[in-house]
């Protein structure tokens, strides 16, 4: 019996979340992006973004995590409501938040003695990831360059892939003045682990709600 008739009566069905449905999910993404801050920061990584330069700050200047994540974002917001609307921004602010806050609970809360380098790398890649698509699939981000990026393509024709590697690039190199080399590659090998994850799952091919 071929199954073509039943492939041909099946209907897509989309729906949208749910209020609880969204704060649910920004609390399980932001938890995982923010221990994945945690490994990074344990092993001297780096990644990308505003996250990558509140690391560097971090680092260089022994700023807590969080209060400088939090405040770096800021200025974005304003870019946000005028290109993605108010429910996107107001998403995005509250995620930004709990990761600002998670970041330093989870100092509190774990104690952790010793971290293989490569084992970060690529398990914070993993959970960072992961945590990206949980926020995605919610309409939320955590803000910083790609807003900025995206308004600027759209206002100067500059594309917003070559902006955010320029972004990146710039605090990597950077970050040499205070990570090693073998550090460095560490950070862009965890970048390319996230990034994977992120092309590979967020489709909308895949994914209609």
């Amino acid at each position: 019996m071929s199954d073509t008739g039943l492939v041909d009566n099946i209907q897509e069905v989309t729906t949208k979340h749910r209020w609880f449905e969204d704060a649910m999910a920004i609390l399980i993404g932001t938890s995982l992006v923010s221990f994945g801050v945690l490994f990074l920061k344990h092993a001297g990584l780096l990644t990308g973004g505003t996250a990558g330069l509140s690391l560097l700050l971090h680092y260089k200047l022994d700023i807590n995590f969080g209060v400088v994540f939090f405040f770096i974002n800021l200025p974005f917001y304003y870019l946000a409501l005028h290109r993605m609307g108010k429910m996107f921004t107001l998403k995005t602010f509250v995620a930004v938040l709990l990761v600002s806050v998670f970041s330093s609970l989870h100092d509190q809360f774990i104690s952790i003695g010793a971290l293989n380098p490569i084992y970060a790398a690529i398990f914070g890649g993993f959970i960072f990831g992961v945590g990206f698509i949980v926020l995605f699939r919610h309409k939320a981000s955590l803000g910083g360059f790609n807003i900025l990026a995206l308004y600027l393509q759209d206002k100067f024709a500059i594309k917003a892939g070559w902006l955010l590697m320029g972004a990146d690039l710039t605090i990597m190199l950077i970050s040499l003045s205070i990570v090693s080399v073998y550090q460095l590659v560490l950070s862009i090998f965890c970048g390319v682990v996230l990034n994977l994850i992120i092309a590979l799952n967020h489709r909308k091919d895949r994914y209609t709600v």
